[in-house]
């Protein structure tokens, strides 16, 4: 059983870890499309939007209200897929600590 100076600084070693996995999921980028392809939000997996792509099409005034829900919908799909992204990091750093079954760090 380690003891409590041993325990401190693996409590310190994980921090720095998680601090770091934190720190790349801003280089992790991931794609949101809608309107088959029509509409593409670029964004990193800390849900950070980097870009906007519409299709010309869109750019007719009589589109702007479908427009708006692609781009909504572009939106929350990057959110979604930048999720899925971050927990995949976070877990390749969590799945070597030595952690306790059942404990979830604070996220």
């Amino acid at each position: 059983m380690p003891d409590f100076d041993d325990i401190m600084k693996m409590a310190q070693e994980a921090q720095a870890e998680l601090q770091k996995a934190q720190d790349n999921l801003d280089r992790v980028e991931v794609e949101g499309v809608s309107g088959g392809g029509m509409v593409r939000i670029r964004a990193t997996a800390k849900g950070r939007i980097l870009s906007v792509n519409l299709d010309d099409s869109l750019m007719q005034p009589s589109e702007k209200g479908m427009c708006e829900d692609l781009i909504a919908a572009a939106i929350n799909d990057a959110r979604s897929k930048a999720d899925l992204a971050a927990g995949a990091e976070m877990q390749k750093v969590t799945s070597g600590l030595p952690l306790p079954p059942g404990f979830k760090m604070p996220f």
